[in-house]
């Protein structure tokens, strides 16, 4: 049986998609809601979160962006997915993705063509102040 229309959509929020509040003066929430008009579940992966307390540790710029980008995911579902060794944080992020076909956000250029060469949806920002999204769900 296939899900009703008002399944909860799962997205996936890249560490750089977390940055797009405070750089671009954006409400990525209420972007997300007007682009998907439906309901969705923004979801922070535990090697996201690393990757963010990582850059939260670096240059003091990129330390206070990352500090609010670290209060941002505090609105999303916290999922654990572990990186192995070999992975790259964004292994992580094309291998959940994959698995649950769910879209993610970001506005990396080579994970946005990582993601769409696997078939996966994904949302980024365009001309800097409104979301696009670039596959079906």
């Amino acid at each position: 049986m296939a899900p009703s229309k008002e399944a909860t959509l799962k997205i996936i929020l890249d560490a750089n998609f977390f940055f797009v509040p405070s750089q671009f003066n954006l409400d990525i929430f209420e972007e997300l809601a007007n682009l998907l008009n439906r309901r969705f579940e923004p979801v922070l992966l535990s090697s996201t979160q690393k990757e963010l307390e990582g850059l939260a540790h670096s240059s003091p710029k990129v330390n206070k962006q990352a500090l609010l980008a670290l209060r941002f995911a505090e609105k999303c579902s916290f999922v654990s997915a572990e990186k192995v060794l070999t992975e790259s944080y964004d292994d992580v992020i094309v291998r959940v993705a994959s698995e649950w076909s769910c879209p993610v956000a970001t506005n990396d250029k080579e994970l946005r063509k990582r993601l769409r060469e696997k078939g996966v949806p994904v949302i980024f920002l365009r001309q800097k102040r409104r979301l696009e999204m670039d596959g079906a769900v």
